[in-house]
């Protein structure tokens, strides 16, 4: 199925311009969330919440399952070393979870030494062009994937496209907190960028169905370790009521389509 995917996806001109459309417009998300300033308010708000609500839904109700059928086809595609990592599917979501969660204590930790330091609330730049860096790869593995859907169809692009929009805005408000003027000035700009590069590598390239499953793994991971991060700590003073509306009504969609 996934590799039908590819290969539709390639060969469909209306598919490549919608995909380039949506493509551009994630890139439009990063540039321009940073102008939403009921954002940046505490308690945390109600919409940062709800999109936080609706990127979990949609891996979990969306992309985990999918994994599972992806892990039974790439068993009976794959042999050798890659048959043992296709396999497991899994633990390369548990690999995306480790990875940012790494980024996301170095980047806290750098902000504290920059405070006792006299220095601001920012984080250094030794780890500033790291956690970027780290974040463009993510965002070009989602430009990628706008080329490639885990399905066929219109339907699947979009509610892929509208999680990872509301997503974005949610990662921005995170980066701009700990990088500040430096995200702003550059930080943004690469990862609108590394977007676009994505689905440029994305169009240009046919991959194994076993590929996508794995990279569908790691941005599920990616996606629930930095909506988590967002939302849990207490200083968040986070509206659950306005997640759990958001996963709802997004669950729900996502059942009933």
């Amino acid at each position: 199925m996934l590799l039908a995917v590819a290969e539709s996806s390639v060969f469909n001109p209306d598919v490549r311009l919608l995909s380039a459309i949506l493509a551009v417009t994630l890139a439009l998300v990063h540039l321009y969330s940073g102008k939403l300033r009921f954002l940046d308010a505490t308690p945390r708000s109600i919409w940062l919440s709800i999109g936080s609500g609706v990127s979990v839904a949609y891996i979990f109700v969306h992309i985990l399952p999918e994994l599972s059928q992806a892990q039974e086809t790439v068993k009976e595609t794959l042999d050798g070393g890659f048959a043992f990592l296709e396999h497991h599917v899994y633990l390369v979501a548990l690999i995306g979870v480790s990875v940012f969660y790494g980024l996301e204590r170095a980047a806290t930790l750098s902000r504290q030494r920059n405070q006792k330091a006299g220095n601001g609330d920012v984080t250094e730049a030794g780890v500033f062009w790291p956690h970027i860096a780290s974040f463009a790869v993510y965002n070009a593995l989602i430009g990628y994937l706008l080329f490639h859907p885990e399905e066929p169809g219109l339907k699947s692009l979009f509610l892929f496209f509208f999680a990872m929009a509301l997503h974005f805005v949610v990662n921005d408000n995170g980066l701009r907190e700990h990088h500040k003027d430096a995200y702003h000035k550059k930080g943004r700009w690469i990862l609108a960028a590394a977007i676009i590069v994505g689905w440029v590598i994305g169009s240009g390239t046919e991959i194994h169905e076993a590929a996508i499953a794995v990279l569908f793994a790691f941005l599920a991971g990616g996606v629930v370790l930095n909506v988590l991060k967002e939302e849990l700590p207490e200083d968040r003073d986070s509206r659950f009521w306005a997640f759990a509306l958001g996963a709802g009504i997004y669950a729900a969609l996502l059942l009933e389509l």
